[in-house]
């Protein structure tokens, strides 16, 4: 009876929630009377069907479009692994290892396409899509040079080579507290330019190449860093090279332009010959700065070596006496005529901005750790100077 009284329920009630308008019909009918337990039974039964009916017919829609997914996903990835390797099969690639002798650059910030491109028509390789397949699928980085090669090479032993940066050369690597000489010196060499073309330009006072304030002078304005020399066609393109990469890097420091200029740069290259740790810059271009307010001769073997064109090591008693030397500060007060070097980005900060302090003197005690000590008084400065005497003579071969 409990189960005959629910399934009257289920086909006969309609619930009427408070407020909302009652079914369509008759409201006022009372409810029909229960039909017969046999066909109550049989709705009951037609019911339980459908729902299992409508179990069964979503499993079997699942697992169609599972199906379905597997197999679509099955026939994509054959047919990608068929495409890539009728595309492998297809890309053009010398055997190797090639004949003859090949000079081949990159040049910096090239991509691996501009490459290939350049390789195909050195003849080195047979098709970009060999190289450029090789780099990707690899993750290849290309290093910037000249670099030896031959004729007809298979794509894998170009890679090999391009991204070995020991086999690079032709890139000039000019470096914090070189001298121009030094740095030109080199880029004839690596550039094959003859060292007279180079000459020129400088006893021109690098007309067309160097700013107002440089007065013609090359030194102080090579910035530090890579040039790609062996591709440049001439002299004045490898100067021009460094001296405007030197512009652009002093406008981005700030430094001030005109006269104000080449004084920041004249300080910052005796402050690089000087000492070699950075932390040290700052207190050389305060001592630098003391001694020119007092009117102080700056006294500076650096300076001294380079109107001797010796190392600072190198300096007489003789060359410190000597006052027909322009960059003997022993003897002549004020700044050199023009820097020694060519400084770098931390001694040029340095030079606008001295550390604080009274300092006047500064002595390097340890020459193996560079350990510069400075002070304010003579006396001071003495002991300081004894100490280096004693290290010297402790470290005598």
């Amino acid at each position: 009876m409990s189960d005959d009284f629910h399934d009257f329920f289920d086909e006969n009630t309609h619930w009427v929630e408070h407020g909302t308008a009652a079914p369509a019909g008759n409201a006022s009918e009372p409810p029909r009377p229960p039909k017969s337990r046999k066909e109550m039974r049989q709705r009951r039964a037609q019911r339980q069907r459908k729902r299992f009916s409508g179990i069964i017919i979503a499993i079997v829609v699942v697992a169609l479009i599972a199906g379905g997914g597997y197999f679509g996903f099955t026939k994509l990835m054959a047919w990608r692994d068929s495409r890539s390797q009728s595309t492998t099969a297809n890309v053009a690639d010398y055997p190797g290892p090639g004949y003859g002798e090949v000079e081949f650059t990159v040049d910096d910030g090239q991509s691996a396409a501009e490459v290939a491109q350049n390789l195909v028509e050195a003849d080195v390789i047979k098709s970009a899509a060999a190289f450029t397949s090789v780099v990707g699928a690899n993750d290849i980085t290309l290093y910037p040079g000249t670099f030896t090669l031959k004729k007809h090479m298979a794509a894998t032993d170009v890679v090999d080579v391009l991204s070995d940066s020991k086999q690079a050369s032709g890139f000039l690597e000019v470096r914090p507290g070189e001298r121009a000489n030094d740095v030109i010196e080199a880029a004839a060499k690596l550039s094959g330019i003859d060292k007279s073309e180079f000459d020129k330009l400088v006893d021109d006072k690098g007309k067309g190449i160097l700013p107002t304030e440089a007065g013609g002078s090359f030194e102080g304005w090579f910035e530090p860093g890579t040039y790609n020399v062996k591709s440049m066609t001439s002299a004045k393109d490898v100067l021009k090279a460094m001296v405007d990469k030197r512009i652009a890097k002093l406008d981005d420091l700030g430094v001030p332009s005109g006269k104000e200029r080449e004084r920041v740069m004249i300080i910052a290259s005796i402050a690089e010959a000087e000492v070699n740790k950075a932390d040290y810059y700052a207190k050389v271009t305060r001592v630098i700065e003391n001694r020119l307010e007092q009117g102080m001769t700056l006294g500076m073997d650096s300076t001294v070596a380079y109107g001797n064109n010796v190392k600072p090591a190198q300096v007489t008693t003789a060359m410190t006496q000597d006052d027909s030397n322009p960059y003997n500060t022993y003897k002549i007060s004020g700044l050199p005529p023009t820097p020694i070097s060519n400084p770098g980005d931390s001694a040029i900060k340095a030079a606008m901005e001295p550390e604080e302090g009274d300092w006047l003197y500064f002595c390097t005690v340890n020459l193996d750790t560079g350990e510069t000590k400075f002070a304010t008084t003579a006396e001071e400065h003495d002991k300081n100077v004894a100490e280096l005497r004693q290290w010297q003579a402790d470290h005598q071969d």
